[in-house]
């Protein structure tokens, strides 16, 4: 028997976006900032010689220099991240994380604490 497992990782990160696309009176089109956080989620078997599906390290690493470029910084400022909704940071972050953890299953990203998104890579 060889159990399947989700481990989800959460990380947090500041950053100022405006919304380009809506119209002109929304506040979105203003400069404002958000506490964001997303979770990494990855599925898979238990390896049978660690215990465990992957290193939650080997998560954290993967993510630190995404979390690096977004954290402080204009999230319109950074390359394909022009119009950074919700929705556009999910798939920018599963775009980048994708090659490097294959066991990947969802992005979360929370704007706030009451508006997520979540992406599956479809």
């Amino acid at each position: 028997m060889n159990p399947i497992v989700e481990l989800a990782h959460r990380f947090t990160f500041e950053a100022a976006h405006f919304l380009p696309h809506v119209a002109v009176d929304h506040k979105c089109r203003r400069m404002h900032g958000h506490s964001f956080a997303a979770t990494v989620t990855v599925r898979g078997p238990i390896d049978p010689a660690h215990g465990w599906l992957i290193d939650y390290a080997e998560i954290k690493r993967a993510i630190a220099p995404l979390r690096d470029q977004l954290d402080h910084h204009l999230l319109n400022e950074i390359e394909g991240l022009e119009n950074p909704t919700s929705e556009m940071v999910a798939v920018w972050i599963w775009q980048r994380l994708a090659p490097t953890l294959p066991v990947l299953t969802e992005v979360r990203v929370e704007e706030t604490c009451n508006n997520a998104c979540v992406y599956r890579g479809e």
